[in-house]
């Protein structure tokens, strides 16, 4: 699964998902974790209210299954949660990113959560749906 941290210093999760102009991606699984990319944003990105701003982390994000951000607002914790990433705060912005990286593995090979299992069904129903319609296109053809 791929798991972002919003991140000033792509060492810590110590930056607001609003704000950020940096956003790095991982691959989880249970037996590792490998850096994918760091998503970047200009412009403006102090609070004003300009809820546009947050479209291309929300796009960029696309097929991520967790962000760890340092705060975040409730228009864009919703508007995340709507496109089934979960939005996680971090206890302290001194949090390192490689840290969580590791109890989330740790979780993934134990018994994760309700809510993780449910996330990780609807990840593997995705891959399911997007295999057989690949299938059903290649035997059309």
């Amino acid at each position: 699964m791929k798991v972002a941290f919003a991140t000033q210093d792509n060492i810590h999760i110590n930056a607001h998902f609003g704000w950020a102009s940096k956003i790095d991606v991982y691959d989880l699984t249970p037996d590792g974790f490998t850096f994918l990319e760091t998503l970047t944003f200009g412009g403006t990105l102090k609070e004003d209210g300009n809820e546009d701003k947050l479209e291309p982390k929300l796009k960029a994000l696309e097929g991520c299954t967790i962000v760890y951000v340092a705060d975040i607002g409730g228009s864009a914790a919703a508007r995340l949660i709507n496109r089934r990433i979960t939005p996680m705060k971090s206890d302290s912005e001194n949090d390192k990113i490689t840290a969580i990286l590791a109890q989330l593995m740790q979780t993934l090979q134990g018994s994760p959560p309700p809510w993780l299992r449910k996330v990780l069904r609807q990840e593997q129903a995705t891959h399911f749906e997007n295999a057989y319609t690949e299938t059903e296109e290649e035997i059309l053809l």
